[in-house]
């Protein structure tokens, strides 16, 4: 049975700017300050990541940034749900179809391997009816960093499946150069996509197992096989 783990950002939706507005927000009315939010590089980090950078940015210590996460976290995802507008994003090329596909396959198991907190990234998904594909999954909530998440994502796929994945069984699709690595970490193959904001050039040099512009070619696709 083979695994597929789908990042969210970049990879399935662009939100079209709208959640780092909802991080600015959060951000504003926690410190009354975004600090380096502006210059900040979201891609492949996970979201207690991102505020932790942000806050010891700022000049606090890591321990009265933790203090202050939970805070922000929560006013982030009351931003996120409220004005995250369906019409200012983009459900990506070839997702909706091989989601369809993968989904009729008895012998695939699709979960998502997202630097979101779990509650944020479904809302994101949440727009295109797309939650219903990820029965599980490996979030922001899971740690700091993203090579944290990967064996998390294979206990809940047994969990979820009653079957044991191995790395060989399992495949990540991103769009970062944090996918990648993440994968490599853990002896599991990647296709990288370029949707996201990483350039094809620099997915490349990563040396992913597959690397496209995006998923149109679908459950053709090698990486389905």
């Amino acid at each position: 049975m083979k695994l597929v783990l789908f990042d969210i950002d970049g990879t399935l939706v662009d939100c079209g700017g709208q959640a780092r507005n909802a991080f600015a927000d959060a951000l504003q009315h926690v410190m009354g300050t975004t600090g380096g939010l502006s210059h900040y590089d979201f891609s492949g980090k996970l979201d207690p990541r991102i505020v932790m950078d942000l806050l010891t940015g700022m000049g606090l210590s890591r321990d009265e940034a933790k203090k202050r996460l939970p805070e922000v976290r929560a006013e982030y995802l009351e931003r996120l749900e409220r004005d995250l507008h369906v019409e200012k994003m983009r459900l990506l090329p070839g997702v909706g179809e091989l989601l369809d596909a993968l989904r009729m396959r008895k012998d695939v198991a699709l979960g998502l391997l997202t630097g979101n907190w779990e509650t944020g990234g479904r809302i994101k998904i949440g727009r295109y009816d797309l939650n219903g594909y990820f029965p599980f999954g490996s979030f922001g909530d899971d740690g700091m960093d993203r090579n944290e998440l990967p064996p998390i994502a294979l206990e809940r796929a047994k969990q979820t499946h009653n079957h044991e994945f191995s790395a060989e069984d399992a495949v990540i699709i991103g769009d970062s150069i944090l996918d990648v690595a993440c994968a490599r970490a853990h002896g599991i193959r990647c296709l990288a996509v370029a949707t996201g904001k990483t350039s094809m050039d620099d997915l490349a040099a990563t040396k992913p197992e597959w690397l496209e512009e995006d998923l149109s070619a679908g459950t053709r696709h090698e990486a389905f096989r």
